[in-house]
């Protein structure tokens, strides 16, 4: 606990934004962390609650209380290492984690919740800039080996669990660049790079060895056979038979990659595109790789899903000079605010409004995209519909039909599954989502030596779920290997 009054003394303390004007104009991250008197004054706000349900409301069950009270304290390197005991990615989480710990934070029963994730974001840019997050390399190599595919938080996160008890671990990303969904999917606004390349050298100075640019699978398949969106700069291939001759065992970690399309007429239109085919060649061309070829400057934009990669749709075309910006849903629009007797402490369903869309977006709920309309082609508009909900069925409002100007439109209706050529190659079964089937206990697939976990195993999902099965995982495959293991699940 931090203060035992302070939640009744202290308010909440947000994190400052840059001025939007200033942000629209870059790239750059624009979330400013809390000062160390800011931190101070949060963390004395974690009641003494006796059963603290934000750590059971933490997929990776980080041990909120203490790192709190040490952070009141002015402990902050103390309090940095119990985060990582129970968290490896922190600067990730403390910046693009949706944050169900505050959820269920005691104090949002009736009030605001403790600022858990600001308290993050604040305690390893702390680290970072005082030099405390360094290498931690096993003392005594096993001899065994364990391959990993896919580069993702679940990936990484297994990969450093394996390589501190003595492992040599080797991961294959068929990017050209380490991090999967968190360097391709998410923009750097959100998440700056250079986060992902600093971890990326610990790992390395722990004995993580990285391959880029290689498909693992029977063959790369060619690119009109991948949905579109899809990264993929594989200049080699590894048949997953080469890949278990040559180690003890095999981690199945890539990400939830097929995007969910809308099959009405005029789906072909030119600017009509999956969410990540905008999203990918942005965050290239921020990296220096050559222009996007998707350009909103001037244009109308029209964005289907309310998730997060919606929103990340949302904040690049703005950053681009879109003419304007609409965002639409099939859902009804949900409460303002959650009813805490009913829900608490789980997740609540409620309106969650972004950064982005505070930066200008236009935003409408139950509606139904019947048609795009187009010319010669390309683009024009959106026929759509307003739908009612009943018993979980929608039904369309007759005589509501409406069009909407569109000259580029993004499908961010979320992901279906992982890519099947990499489950396919190996032979595993899957479960009737098309994700590898493998349970939680030992997160083994049907096939000998080979375990999936993260997005590959329970389909889409956060990154800090992710996180959590990477290092599972890594128990999982360590009990494997050695008949025992040391890592915490």
């Amino acid at each position: 606990m931090g203060k035992p009054t302070g939640f009744m003394e202290f308010s909440r303390l947000s994190e400052e934004y840059l001025p939007v004007a200033k942000r629209l104009k870059n790239y750059c991250e624009f979330v400013l962390h809390l000062t160390d008197e800011q931190a101070k004054i949060q963390g004395a706000r974690c009641m003494d609650c006796g059963i603290p349900f934000c750590t059971s409301g933490c997929p990776v069950n980080n041990i909120i209380p203490d790192w709190n009270d040490l952070v009141y304290r002015g402990n902050w390197r103390e309090a940095l290492e119990v985060l990582h005991s129970t968290n490896n990615f922190p600067e990730f989480t403390g910046r693009i984690c949706p944050a169900p710990c505050e959820a269920a934070c005691t104090v949002n029963i009736d009030g605001d919740a403790v600022g858990i994730k600001s308290i993050e974001h604040f305690l390893i840019d702390k680290g970072g800039e005082n030099g405390w997050v360094l290498p931690q390399p096993a003392a005594k190599k096993t001899g065994k080996k364990v391959a990993i595919v896919g580069s993702g938080p679940s990936g990484l996160a297994a990969a450093q669990q394996l390589a501190r008890v003595g492992h040599a671990v080797t991961v294959f990303e068929k990017n050209d660049r380490i991090g999967g969904l968190l360097r391709y999917g998410i923009p750097d606004f959100k998440l700056d790079k250079r986060l992902i390349d600093w971890r990326m050298a610990q790992l390395q100075a722990e004995g993580v060895t990285f391959q880029t640019s290689v498909f693992v699978g029977k063959e790369a398949p060619c690119p009109d056979k991948l949905p579109k969106g899809v990264a993929n700069d594989a200049q080699k291939t590894v048949a997953p038979d080469e890949l278990l001759k040559q180690f003890d065992a095999v981690i199945l970690a890539g990400g939830s990659e097929q995007p969910r399309d809308l099959p009405v007429p005029g789906r072909a239109l030119d600017g009509v595109h999956y969410a990540l085919e905008f999203l990918i060649p942005q965050n290239k061309e921020v990296a220096g790789d050559g222009k996007n070829p998707i350009r909103a400057k001037g244009k109308h934009v029209v964005v289907i899903g309310g998730g997060d990669t919606g929103s990340d749709c949302v904040g690049t075309s703005n950053r681009h000079g879109a003419a304007s910006v609409t965002q639409i849903e099939v859902m009804p629009r949900p409460p303002e605010r959650e009813d805490k007797s009913l829900v608490w402490p789980n997740w609540p369903l409620k309106l969650r409004t972004s950064s982005s869309h505070e930066e200008g977006c236009a935003r409408d709920w139950a509606i139904a995209t019947k048609e795009f309309i187009g010319e010669k082609g390309v683009l024009k508009a959106i026929k759509a519909v307003r739908v009612e909900w009943k018993d979980g069925r929608m039904s369309e409002i007759a005589g509501s039909e409406f069009e909407l100007k569109a000259d580029l439109v993004f499908l961010a209706m979320g992901f279906t599954h992982p890519l099947q050529p990499v489950l396919d190659a190996f032979g595993v079964e899957k479960d009737a989502r098309g994700n590898a089937k493998a349970d939680t206990e030992n997160y083994r697939t049907s096939r000998d030596k080979v375990f999936a976990a993260g997005d590959m195993r329970r389909g889409q999902s956060l990154v800090v779920w992710a996180i959590r099965e990477g290092r599972q995982c890594a128990r999982a495959v360590d009990e494997f290997l050695m008949g025992s293991s040391v890592l915490p699940r």
